[in-house]
Parts: C-alpha cells; sequence; structure tokens
C-alpha cells in the first residue's frame, strides 16, 4: 500500500510510543478512505444536525448556525483498526463540551449515539465523549473536511479508534443504555454494530446467543452475537 511507510520505518524524531502495537504510520500526504455507503451528495441548505434524547433541552442547528457557534482546534494523532495511524493533524470545529453545556444531559444519560447518514450509527460513554480534545468537526488541517472524508461534519474522539468518529454525521442522542452486536460470517468476525444497523441491513441474521462485551470500546456492556447465513 502506497500510503504507508515502507518497511514500517518511522520518520526520525517520532516517538514510537504514539503507534498503538500493530499500526503502520501513512505518509503525509495520504489519509486512507473507508466508509460505510456511499459519499453522499449533502444539499447544505436542507441540512441540519439534531441533539435529542436523555437531554433537558433538545437542540436543532443549520449549518449556518453550527458553522457559527465556538470553535475550537485541537492537535491529536488517529488511529484506524484497519491498521493504519495520523499523527500531528489540526481538527477544527465546535466542542462537544459547548454543546452538552447548551442541551444539559439529564442524570441517566450515560451513553451517546453518533447518527449518520445511510442510517450508521456507533457509540460511546457519555464520559468519553465529554472530553476536551472531542468535537464536532468540520475542518482537518486548515480546510474544510472534502465530502469523502465527512463533509459536512463529522464527530471526532481521538481517545478511541477511529470509527468512533463517524462520518456524515446528522445527529447525536442520549441514553440511559447501549446494546450492541457482534456479527460473524463464516466464522470470520465482520464487527460491531448496533440495533438500528441489524433493522436496516439487507441480510438474513440468526441470534446465537447474548454475553457482556470484551470488546475495548464497549466493555462490560450486553451485547448479541449474531450470525449472517
Amino acid at each position: 500500500m502506497a500510503f504507508l511507510f515502507k518497511g514500517k520505518k518511522l520518520p526520525e524524531g517520532v516517538d514510537p510510543a504514539r503507534i498503538p502495537p500493530g499500526q503502520t504510520l501513512t505518509a503525509p500526504d495520504r489519509w486512507p478512505l473507508l466508509h460505510f455507503g456511499p459519499v453522499p451528495k449533502t444539499d447544505i441548505a436542507k441540512w441540519d444536525f439534531k441533539v435529542f434524547g436523555a437531554v433537558e433541552n433538545e437542540l436543532t442547528l443549520d449549518y449556518g448556525e453550527l458553522r457559527a457557534l465556538q470553535s475550537k482546534t485541537v492537535v491529536a494523532d488517529i488511529h484506524c483498526v484497519t491498521g493504519w495511524s495520523r499523527l500531528g493533524d489540526t481538527w477544527t470545529g465546535v466542542p462537544i463540551k459547548e454543546i452538552l453545556a447548551r442541551v444539559k444531559p439529564k442524570p441517566e444519560a450515560k451513553y451517546v449515539m453518533a447518527h449518520s447518514e445511510y442510517g450508521y450509527t456507533t457509540s460511546v460513554p457519555l464520559e468519553v465523549l465529554d472530553n476536551e480534545q472531542n468535537l464536532l468537526c468540520y475542518a482537518w488541517n486548515g480546510q474544510d473536511l472534502t465530502p469523502e472524508h465527512g463533509w459536512p461534519l463529522r464527530l471526532f474522539v481521538p481517545s478511541k479508534y477511529f470509527w468512533k468518529s463517524a462520518k456524515w454525521l446528522t445527529g447525536i442522542e442520549l441514553s440511559a443504555a447501549d446494546m450492541w452486536i457482534a456479527i460473524t460470517h463464516h466464522g470470520k468476525h465482520f464487527g460491531l454494530r448496533n440495533r438500528l444497523w441489524l433493522q436496516n441491513a439487507n441480510a438474513d441474521m440468526r441470534r446465537c446467543t447474548r454475553q457482556p462485551s470484551d470488546h475495548p470500546d464497549h466493555r462490560g456492556q450486553p451485547l448479541e452475537l449474531y450470525t449472517i447465513r
């Protein structure tokens, strides 16, 4: 893969401790692409972003209103579960703490589900999302995100693997509980998805068992195992 440093040798001056085990640093001018579904053709005049669920004040913002909010730029490394990492990029957007202060999560709110185009969803505990580095991100390295990388908005949670920084974000939902589903196909692990994904998936699935998750992002949460037939 041309976008990775050959031989997995790090450039001079890069601290190896910044690269998790099994990860490979990308070339500086490359940002690999991976997403669920095609790149959406967003009509920004009709687009909006919603915060709802276990909050005192639900919130809806159009793109102009979102961009008018306080912004913040953070410098952070990112790591993808497919094996690549990027170091020291700048990310700009609305601080998550600003949004949470506006909506006021209810006491029972413990998890946050990110909703994106095509029904894609992913979640993190509220205590993880409520962090100074996390953003509703619309710019990368001084330029607006491209559609391929999530424009008009993506979640940015650099403390987690990058699949948690959902592209094409349309809303976040706060809730008291979280439920995740592990999916296997011909004995191979296919991934973790939530119930909405399962309901929308065009696949014949059979529930096998239920057990606590040992996935590092969802450890201890209830997990249902499904097999794609």
